[in-house]
C-alpha cells in the first residue's frame, strides 16, 4: 500500500499526517509507504513548518527531515490512496485526475470533515495533530479490515 497525504503547502498538515501515518504503519508492522505533497508550489524543497515539527516532537515523532514537494498527476500512478485535508485540496487534486480510476483514489482524510489549516493560529497545531491521528488510525483499521475480506 502506498499512501499520499496532501494539503495546501505541504508544510503543516500533510507533513504531520505523513509522520503520524508512518508511525502507525510501523507500530502495526505493515509494509506500507507514506509520502506527502502540497497542491501549491510555495514551499518546494523546504522542511515542514517549525510548529508542525515542534508538535510532532511533543508526541515523539521527528518530521524535520521531510522535504516539501508539489502534487503532480503522476502521483496517481505511484499511490494507491491519496488523502487530502480539506475540500479545496480535494478539488485541486481531482482537477489533476486523468480518469475515474484516479478519482477513486482520492478522499478526505476525515471522510466528510476537514482538517483545519493551523497556519495562522499557533494554538491549533495540537488539535490538528489530534484530528489527523484519529483519521490515520481509522484509515489503517479500515484498510486492514478490507484486506482481511480479500484473503
Amino acid at each position: 500500500m502506498k499512501i499520499l497525504m496532501v494539503c495546501l503547502g505541504n508544510i503543516c498538515r500533510s507533513p504531520l499526517a505523513h509522520g503520524i501515518m508512518e508511525t502507525i504503519v510501523k507500530e502495526k508492522g505493515l509494509d506500507w509507504e507514506v509520502d506527502s505533497a502540497g497542491t501549491g508550489d510555495w514551499h518546494i524543497g523546504s522542511p515542514p513548518d517549525r510548529r508542525s515539527i515542534a508538535i510532532a516532537k511533543n508526541y515523539g515523532l521527528d518530521i524535520s527531515t521531510q522535504v516539501c514537494r508539489q502534487f503532480q498527476s503522476t502521483d496517481f500512478d505511484e499511490f494507491d490512496r491519496i488523502f487530502v485535508m480539506d475540500k479545496m485540496n480535494l478539488r485541486d487534486v481531482l482537477n489533476h485526475a486523468r480518469n475515474d480510476d484516479d478519482k477513486k483514489k482520492v478522499r478526505l482524510l476525515l471522510n466528510t470533515e476537514v482538517v483545519p489549516d493551523p497556519y495562522y493560529e499557533d494554538d491549533q497545531f495540537d488539535p490538528v495533530y489530534q484530528l489527523i491521528e484519529q483519521g490515520c488510525r481509522r484509515i489503517v483499521e479500515e484498510e486492514l479490515k478490507n484486506e482481511g475480506l480479500k484473503n
